[in-house]
């Protein structure tokens, strides 16, 4: 059962890169948003219709929103800037080829392809 137990351990890093890369994709996305709300700031500005202030106001806004409606990973602390600690326990009892491991192996590896479908898209 070595053979499976490798399969798990790689579908689950799979899911966990995957995350991962989400995540950093929604970064990007937010920066994008921020350079494109100040884009149309300026240009709000230099026709006259919003003064500095609500400019500001209006980029900020813009981001806040972007944020909030980013999904965060999961487990993700967002003040901390230190690294997750990720723990594998190896439990003896538990039948690692039980089906309802596997399938739930597989919802988990199928919902994780699914977040970053939606992260994509957007």
């Amino acid at each position: 059962m070595a053979g499976f137990e490798n399969i798990v351990k790689k579908a689950f890093y799979m899911g966990v890169g995957f995350a991962s890369y989400a995540q950093e994709k929604a970064g990007v996305t937010i920066g994008e948003i921020k350079e494109q709300a100040q884009k149309l700031a300026d240009e709000m500005i230099s026709r006259g219709e919003m003064n500095v202030e609500e400019a500001r106001t209006f980029v900020d806004d813009m981001v806040q929103q972007a944020q909030q409606n980013a999904v965060p990973a999961p487990g993700a602390d967002q003040d901390s800037g230190k690294p997750r600690v990720i723990e594998i326990i190896n439990d003896e009892e538990a039948e690692p080829d039980s089906p309802n491991k596997v399938d739930e192996l597989k919802q988990q590896v199928e919902s994780l392809q699914e977040e970053l479908r939606r992260m994509q898209q957007k």
